[in-house]
């Protein structure tokens, strides 16, 4: 169904009811120049061609009028368009893979547990670029800033405790995702820290890797994996095989807050599969991505073909009078 520029001027078409009503007092008023008492004498006589087409000029005419009213008030047909402006956010995930992260209080463990929501987190945030730094008793970038979720989350499927050197240099693994966002321009970087630790490795001191952070204006996020108190641990025996041993859960929670409060971030603590997740999806409301949707309409005039149908009709009604009608008997 068309739209109409000028949606008035189909009101002119209600003209078309009394020249039709003229018309039709005008054909029943005419009367016969010559009076006789009887048509008996002319019941024989068939009606000619032009009895019938008398009236054809006047219908196409109104036909005609018709059409040039509705070319007038300008029909045409509109498709919306939406242009969709993003505003991404750079994260990166810094993701401690030291042994400890082993210990079976999450399920299957917390480092596999971490991993399946990463995954889950990463899917969700379309629009942004996301890239993954590990960390144990050194650190790494396994994937760089990306768009290409796929390829981001393949390498996080291939991250396994052990993996680098052991302990927990959480210093370290803050510094390289400092380094990987602080040439980004996007209009916020975000990092999330996870680990289960304390810090006892590393060259660079978690206080300084923050106050990078803080410089850079980068904001950290930092999750603390473990429940409370006591946690089962698999150790490995001298004869090789794996024997289940609950150990003291020991995360430098005041670092981690200090680190969050420095950035302008926020400090969590995961204590289940349940709970972390939880934490991911604050995250994920916290950092809203800004989309800006244009929405316009482009048109296409449609009133050549009615225009094109009065004038046709007129010329008709034209060669209708001036040579079939008068030829006709």
């Amino acid at each position: 169904m068309p739209e109409f520029e000028y949606p008035k001027i189909l009101y002119l078409l209600f003209l078309i009811l009394p020249l039709v009503a003229w018309y039709i007092f005008k054909v029943l008023r005419k009367k016969s120049s010559l009076q006789i008492s009887t048509t008996l004498a002319f019941a024989h006589v068939k009606k000619g061609l032009r009895y019938y087409l008398q009236h054809i000029p006047f219908a196409l005419t109104c036909i005609a009028i018709a059409a040039i009213i509705v070319a007038s008030a300008r029909p045409r047909s509109s498709t919306k368009h939406e242009t969709i402006d993003t505003e991404g956010i750079d994260i990166v995930i810094a993701l401690d893979v030291s042994a400890s992260m082993l210990t079976r209080d999450f399920k299957p463990d917390r480092i596999e547990a971490a991993k399946k929501i990463a995954i889950q987190f990463i899917s969700e945030r379309i629009s942004d670029r996301i890239g993954l730094v590990i960390f144990s008793g050194e650190s790494f970038t396994q994937c760089p800033l990306t768009t290409d979720k796929k390829t981001l989350i393949n390498l996080l499927n291939e991250v396994h405790a052990g993996m680098i050197i052991d302990g927990t240099a959480i210093g370290n693994g803050l510094a390289t995702a400092v380094a990987r966002l602080k040439d980004s321009n996007a209009k916020s970087r975000v990092i999330i820290l996870l680990t289960d630790g304390v810090n006892n490795a590393g060259e660079i001191s978690p206080s300084m890797a923050a106050e990078m952070a803080e410089q850079y204006k980068i904001r950290v996020y930092t999750i603390g994996v473990g429940t409370e108190g006591m946690a089962p641990y698999p150790m490995q025996t001298y004869f090789g095989t794996t024997q289940i041993q609950n150990v003291l859960v020991e995360i430098d929670e005041e670092l981690l807050k200090d680190i969050s409060s420095k950035t302008d971030g926020k400090y969590f603590r995961a204590t289940s599969n349940t709970k972390l997740q939880e934490i991911y999806q604050e995250i994920n409301a916290l950092e809203k991505t800004k989309t800006s949707i244009d929405s316009f309409n482009v048109y296409e005039e449609k009133y050549t073909p009615y225009a094109l149908a009065g004038l046709g009709f007129l010329l008709l009604v034209i060669f209708l009078r001036l040579f079939i009608l008068k030829m006709l008997p």
